[in-house]
């Protein structure tokens, strides 16, 4: 992460959130614990516009969240996947996860991803 953006921060929680607070970031982490996934698996997973979603994963891999590995190919083939720092963000999601499905509960909507298997995998 930039040191100047970081010293800017007022406490660690405004840091995290410089982190994952932008639109998608937390679904892209999401997805990708436990796994790698290419961009293309990715795309079909989150419903941002490739620019958006490029600009995201730049953002993520240049604050240290996730992995990004280019393979000489054609055509060419890119795998992300999380680093151990973006692993550490799995307990924190995980309880915004459970929160999310209280909300969903007391209010009598059904979530539109797969919960059950979702929650699963995060843990």
């Amino acid at each position: 992460m930039n040191k100047d953006v970081l010293k800017t921060c007022a406490c660690p929680l405004d840091a995290t959130l410089a982190v994952i607070g932008g639109k998608y970031k937390i679904d892209i982490i999401y997805y990708l614990f436990g796994r790698t996934l290419r961009y293309s698996e990715i795309a079909k997973l989150v419903t941002a516009t490739p620019k958006m979603l490029a600009e995201q994963l730049k953002q993520l891999e240049r604050d240290g969240i996730i992995n990004r590995v280019l393979y000489p190919v054609v055509p060419p083939k890119t795998e992300y996947s999380l680093t151990p720092l973006g692993e550490e963000l799995r307990a924190a999601l995980l309880e915004m996860y459970k929160f999310g499905q209280k909300l969903y509960a007391v209010n009598e909507v059904k979530p539109k991803c797969g919960a059950s298997e979702d929650l699963a995998r995060l843990q």
